[in-house]
């Protein structure tokens, strides 16, 4: 592998680092906006984990995996329709990078931003998080694997739809009508267990579920199914997705015109 994907990687680092304020910090008022609203309209409301677990408490993991879901998937995205449309994509084929290379690079970077604003979202909730709330913190390497895991699949995802996409509209398109709603019924507000059997079942085919059911996991050692269950899941949807991608840029599909 040359040290050529370590320049891309950097400029995808770079790229969302010098518009933190648009990258990072909005993403993380936004998800304390929907923690203060939710938080106070539903505690002691909902009853979460047969009331095992306060509806704030069990909130602050979804809200920071839709963070971290989120914000990978627009890395890449936007960074790969933006190259295609103002065409300076020229000069990443160009050089001699492997697929592999470029995927790598684009990936890490979508990772890289999901986690750094997950990361926000978690120190900044932490100050509306109830007593306590760190000191059941029994599987922190479970949390770690969801996230790197998930933000890794939406970063591949982000890939996927900036190759498809030929403008912004069909991009948007994307994002509103397969991203947002995968990610608003995965489980970020609700647990699964409340919905009616028909809504539950649905809702195990919906491959972000796994990823916040699982990343919740380690917080409170409770979930709704199997973490066991959520990593294959993940891994499998994680290992199809970068397969698929990679075969896509080999071929070049709508990059090389």
């Amino acid at each position: 592998m040359s040290s050529g994907w370590l320049t891309l990687l950097y400029k995808e680092l770079l790229r969302f680092w010098k518009v933190a304020f648009q990258t990072i910090l909005a993403p993380v008022i936004t998800a304390l906006l929907y923690l203060l609203i939710f938080s106070h309209t539903l505690e002691g409301r909902v009853s979460v984990y047969d009331g095992r677990v306060g509806y704030t408490a069990f909130l602050i993991p979804g809200l920071v995996m839709m963070s971290v879901l989120q914000n990978a998937f627009a890395n890449s995205s936007s960074s790969l329709i933006q190259s295609k449309i103002t065409g300076n994509l020229i000069f990443i084929l160009l050089p001699p990078l492997s697929p592999l290379e470029i995927f790598g690079a684009y990936v890490l970077a979508a990772m890289g931003r999901g986690l750094v604003v997950g990361g926000g979202v978690f120190l900044v909730t932490l100050w509306f998080a109830p007593p306590g709330f760190l000191a059941g913190f029994p599987h922190p390497f479970w949390t770690l694997a969801f996230a790197c895991l998930g933000s890794a699949i939406l970063g591949t995802l982000g890939l996927i739809a900036g190759i498809w996409a030929e403008k912004f509209d069909q991009l948007a398109a994307f994002q509103n009508f397969v991203i947002l709603p995968l990610t608003f019924l995965s489980g970020v507000f609700y647990s699964i267990h409340s919905l009616p059997p028909f809504w539950q079942g649905l809702s195990r085919f919906n491959p972000f579920f796994y990823m916040i059911d699982g990343f919740r996991y380690g917080f409170f050692g409770l979930s709704d199914v199997p973490p066991a269950t959520s990593l294959l899941v993940v891994g499998g949807s994680a290992l199809g997705l970068s397969l698929v991608t990679l075969l896509l840029l080999q071929r070049g599909y709508k990059l090389r015109q």
